[in-house]
């Protein structure tokens, strides 16, 4: 009996915790589509290929939607990112105040080591928008 070996190993997921615990942003590449795609998974959503492959992130996008989130220990933003690779990612804008953010907003991922590590944006050096 063959087994399939996207089963092989650590899933999708593990994969990309344990990358962003290195310090690396990786997204998976589908060998057939070429489509970007996060979250992780086991086929892309485009074609439903099971080819799929790691590769490095360039880091800058630019925000398709922001909302700010009122909070009593604060306010905060969550915010979608189309990435330049061409995949969409929920996070958050840091270091401006969450007002401030807006659609078309150039921005650039930060690897933050809270208890775990997580992927957040701050507002592209030079950013005119």
């Amino acid at each position: 009996m063959s087994t399939d070996p996207r089963f092989d190993g650590p899933g999708p997921d593990e994969t990309w915790r344990s990358a962003l615990a290195e310090g690396r942003f990786l997204l998976q590449q589908c060998r057939r589509c070429d489509t970007c795609r996060f979250p992780p998974a086991l086929v892309c959503r485009g074609c439903g290929s099971p080819d799929l492959a790691w590769k490095e992130t360039s880091g800058r996008g630019a925000v398709y939607s922001s909302t700010t989130v009122r909070d009593r220990e604060g306010n905060y933003n969550v915010s979608l990112v189309d990435l330049a690779e061409g995949a969409r990612m929920m996070s958050r804008v840091e270091s401006v105040d969450p007002d401030s953010v807006h659609i078309g907003m150039k921005v650039e991922a930060r690897i933050v080591h809270a208890p775990e590590p997580l992927v957040v944006f701050v507002p592209a050096k030079g950013d005119a928008s």
